[in-house]
C-alpha cells in the first residue's frame, strides 16, 4: 500500500513533568499542507474501499435501510403539534396531521424545535455545517414571519435542550457560548421577546458543566451536569437564585411538580428510585418508587401523570405514575426494543410543554423507528409505523470477563451468509463509556450490514449505563481499562464458541467507542479482520490541549496535572500505543467540523499506524467535509459516510451483494 508522504517532527509534549514524543503533531493544525494531505488520504481511502465493490449497490442498500432511521416526534403547545418536514415547519391539530405549513427555512433542517407555551412563536436551532454549533431563529407561527432580535449567541450543542420558555411566553432561557467555540466557555442566558439578551447569574461555583433551566408557575430550577444532572440551584419566580443540592454524588433528574422536584435518582440506589424533594427544603426527601430490578432512566410529565422510562435487561419499559407518585399503569410497548431518548439525561429534561398524551418513538434491532401515542386507559395508538423490517433474529448471549462478571450481548443475524455458510462474518459494535446506555434499537448502518450477509454483536460493556450506576463506575476513571478487557472477553467468547474465527471479527464504535477501537487494534490485533472507528477520540495526551476534551478527560479519565494519571493515559491512548507490527485493516472516519473529537485525532493516528504497519492490510482515513460528530451531519453527507463504511466492511469480510 503506497500512502501519501507524511513527514515527522521533533515535537515533545511535557505533561505533568512527563515528556511525550509527538512526531505527527503538525497534523493537528488546519493548514493548506494538512488539508492537501487529508484530501490525498480521502482519495486513497475511496479507491481502496470501493475496489471490487459495487458502489451504487451499496448506496442503495444504505438508502433502503436508512428510511426511518432518525426519529423526530413532534412538539406540543396550546392544543397544536409542531414538527419539521424537511426544511418546512408544520403545525397541526394532531401529531402528524396535514396541518399548515408555517414557513420554510430555506436549505436549513432544524436541529431542534421549541414552541412557546401559547404556540405563537416557534424557536428553532439551526446548524448548517454538521458541527452541532447552532443559532436560534424565531418564527411567528400565525404569519411565518421570522422575528428580529433573536439571540446572537451560538449554542455549542443542543445538550441543554435548546431553549426553556417562560410559562407566560415572554422569553426563554438558553445555554450558549460566551466566546469562540474552541475555547468552550458557556453560560446561561435569558432572552426577552422584543427585548434583549442578558447573562443569567446561576450559582454553579465556576463549574464548566452544562446547565438547563426548568421553569414552572411558581419555581425555577437549574439542572446542572450533562451525564448525571442534579438541581444545583432554585428560586421562586421573581426571586433570587440560591444553592439547592450541592456536592451531589449521583443523578437527580426530574421536574417541578407543584412545590416539589420529582426525580429519578441513583443516590443510594444504583439502579434508580423516584423521589420527591421539597423545593423549600433540599433535605426533605420522600421516596415514591423504590429501587427495583430495572434501571430507572427518566420521567416525562404528561397531563397530570408522569411516565417513568426504565431498562429491563437493556429493553425498554414504561410505567405511569400519578401526581402522588403511585404506579397506576404501564405502557403496552409494541415489542422488545428501545425508546428514542437523548444521549444524556440532562437533555431528556427538556420536555417542553406537557402534552395531553405520551408521544414516543420506539424501535427494535430489526424494525425501524415508529411513533406511538399513549393515554392512560386507552389502547396504544400507532402514529407512524416502522418503515423498515429486517429479516433477522435477535439472540441473547453473554461472555465472562476476566474478573468473572457476565458481559451481555445481542446477536442480530439472518442465520447464514451469502455463500451459505452457517457462520456469517461478525461485526462487534460497542461503546461502554460515560454512563450512556447502548440500546437494543434500530441502527440503519448495522441493519444494512446484516442485510448484506453479516451478523452483528451488540455488546454491553462496563462503562455504559445499561445496568445502572455501578455498571458505569466499574469502568470509569482509574478503571477505564475494564471496558477494553470486557471487549476482549466478548471477542474471545465468540471465537471459543465457534461464532467467529480468530482474526475474523470486525469491530466498530464511535467517539469514546472509537478510542475503544484504537486500543483493540493496537493491543490485540490478532482478534480482528477489520476495525472501523467513527468520529474517534484517539490521542488522550493531545486531547489535554483541547478545552472541550480537557474538560471531558478530567470528568471521565483523570487529572492531566497528576503524573500517575498521565502515565495511565499513556497506557490507554491509541496514538501512544502504536508500535511496529501487523495490524488489521482499518478504516477511520472523521468529520472536518467535529467539535468533540476533532479530525486531527484520526489524522495523527492513521499517519502513525501507516508508518508502523508491517502487514498487508490497508490503514485508511477519510475526513468528510461538512460532517461533525454525527448528530448534526446532514443527510446526504451521512449517506456517503455510511456507504463507504459499509463498502469497506463488505470488502474486508468477503461478502457479495
Amino acid at each position: 500500500m503506497k500512502y501519501p508522504p507524511t513527514r515527522t517532527v521533533e515535537a515533545v509534549t511535557d505533561i505533568a513533568g512527563i515528556a511525550v514524543p509527538d512526531p505527527y503533531r503538525w497534523l493537528e493544525e488546519e493548514t493548506p499542507e494538512v488539508r492537501d494531505w487529508q484530501r490525498e488520504q480521502a482519495d486513497l481511502a475511496a479507491s481502496v474501499v470501493f475496489d471490487g465493490v459495487d458502489r451504487d449497490a451499496v448506496r442503495e442498500l444504505v438508502l433502503a435501510f436508512g428510511t426511518g432511521a432518525r426519529p423526530d416526534p413532534p412538539r406540543y403547545a396550546a392544543g397544536q403539534w409542531f414538527r419539521a418536514s424537511g426544511t418546512d415547519l408544520v403545525v397541526s391539530g394532531t401529531p402528524y396531521g396535514d396541518g399548515r405549513r408555517i414557513a420554510s427555512l430555506g436549505e436549513d433542517v432544524p436541529s431542534w424545535l421549541a414552541p412557546s407555551p401559547d404556540g405563537s412563536v416557534l424557536a428553532a436551532g439551526i446548524c448548517d455545517d454538521g458541527s452541532e454549533h447552532n443559532t436560534i431563529r424565531l418564527i411567528e407561527t400565525a404569519t411565518g414571519r421570522e422575528l428580529d432580535g433573536a439571540p446572537a449567541q451560538v449554542l455549542h450543542s443542543a445538550w441543554a435542550g435548546g431553549v426553556s420558555w417562560l410559562p407566560d411566553g415572554s422569553g426563554f432561557y438558553f445555554f450558549a457560548l460566551t466566546g469562540p467555540p474552541e475555547e468552550f466557555r458557556q453560560a446561561v442566558f435569558l432572552h426577552r421577546l422584543g427585548g434583549g439578551t442578558t447573562l443569567e447569574p446561576v450559582p454553579v461555583g465556576g463549574s464548566r458543566e452544562y446547565t438547563l433551566i426548568q421553569t414552572g408557575d411558581r419555581w425555577e430550577v437549574a439542572a446542572h451536569r450533562v451525564g448525571a444532572p442534579f438541581p444545583i440551584a432554585v428560586r421562586p419566580v421573581g426571586g433570587t437564585w440560591r444553592p439547592f443540592v450541592t456536592d451531589c454524588p449521583g443523578m437527580i433528574a426530574g421536574h417541578i411538580v407543584g412545590d416539589r422536584y420529582v426525580a429519578v435518582t441513583d443516590v443510594d440506589a444504583p439502579r434508580g428510585r423516584v423521589v420527591a424533594i421539597s423545593l423549600d427544603d433540599p433535605s426533605d426527601w420522600t421516596e415514591l418508587v423504590p429501587e427495583g430490578d430495572t434501571v430507572l432512566r427518566s420521567l416525562t410529565p404528561v397531563g397530570e401523570h408522569l411516565y417513568l422510562s426504565e431498562l429491563d435487561a437493556t429493553f425498554a419499559r414504561v410505567r405511569v405514575l400519578d401526581g402522588a407518585g403511585a404506579v397506576v399503569g404501564e405502557v403496552p410497548l409494541p415489542g422488545r426494543g428501545a425508546l428514542s431518548s437523548p444521549f444524556f439525561p440532562l437533555t431528556a429534561l427538556a420536555v417542553g410543554n406537557p402534552a395531553p398524551s405520551y408521544v414516543f418513538a420506539f424501535s427494535t434491532p430489526t424494525s425501524s423507528w415508529a411513533v406511538h401515542a399513549h393515554r392512560l386507559g386507552a389502547p396504544l395508538e400507532t402514529l407512524v409505523p416502522p418503515a423498515v423490517t429486517l429479516d433477522a433474529t435477535v439472540g441473547v448471549g453473554e461472555a465472562i470477563a476476566s474478573d468473572g462478571v457476565p458481559i451481555p450481548y445481542h446477536l442480530i443475524s439472518r442465520g447464514a451468509d451469502s455463500s451459505g455458510s452457517p457462520n456469517p462474518p461478525v461485526l462487534v459494535s460497542a461503546y461502554g463509556a460515560a454512563g450512556v446506555p447502548l440500546l437494543p434499537a434500530y441502527q440503519a448502518d448495522l441493519a444494512a450490514f446484516v442485510a448484506a450477509g453479516g451478523a452483528v454483536v451488540q455488546a454491553y460493556l462496563r462503562g455504559g449505563g445499561e445496568f445502572g450506576r455501578d455498571w458505569w463506575t466499574a469502568a470509569h476513571r482509574e478503571r477505564k481499562h475494564v471496558r477494553d478487557a470486557d471487549l476482549v472477553a466478548v471477542a474471545e467468547h465468540l471465537i471459543d464458541t465457534g461464532r467467529a474465527t480468530a482474526g475474523g471479527l470486525a469491530l466498530t464504535g464511535g467517539s469514546d467507542g472509537g478510542l475503544m477501537c484504537g486500543v483493540a487494534a493496537t493491543t490485540r490485533p490478532d482478534l480482528w479482520r477489520a476495525v472501523l472507528p467513527r468520529a474517534p477520540l484517539l490521542d488522550l495526551i493531545g486531547g489535554t490541549r483541547d478545552p472541550y476534551l480537557e474538560f471531558v478527560l478530567r470528568k471521565a479519565w483523570g487529572d492531566p496535572d497528576d503524573p500517575a494519571d498521565v502515565r495511565r493515559f499513556l497506557g490507554l491512548s491509541p496514538y501512544e500505543l502504536i508500535r511496529d507490527g501487523e495490524f488489521p485493516a482499518m478504516y477511520i472516519q472523521a468529520g472536518a467540523n467535529d467539535p468533540r473529537c476533532r479530525p486531527w485525532h484520526a489524522r495523527k493516528f492513521a499517519a502513525r499506524l501507516q508508518a508502523a504497519q508491517r502487514g498487508d492490510a490497508p490503514i485508511l482515513v477519510h475526513v468528510f467535509e461538512d460532517a461533525g460528530h454525527g448528530a448534526a451531519t446532514g443527510h446526504d453527507v451521512a449517506v456517503e459516510q455510511d456507504t463507504a463504511w459499509l463498502a469497506f466492511l463488505i470488502r474486508s469480510c468477503g461478502l457479495r451483494i
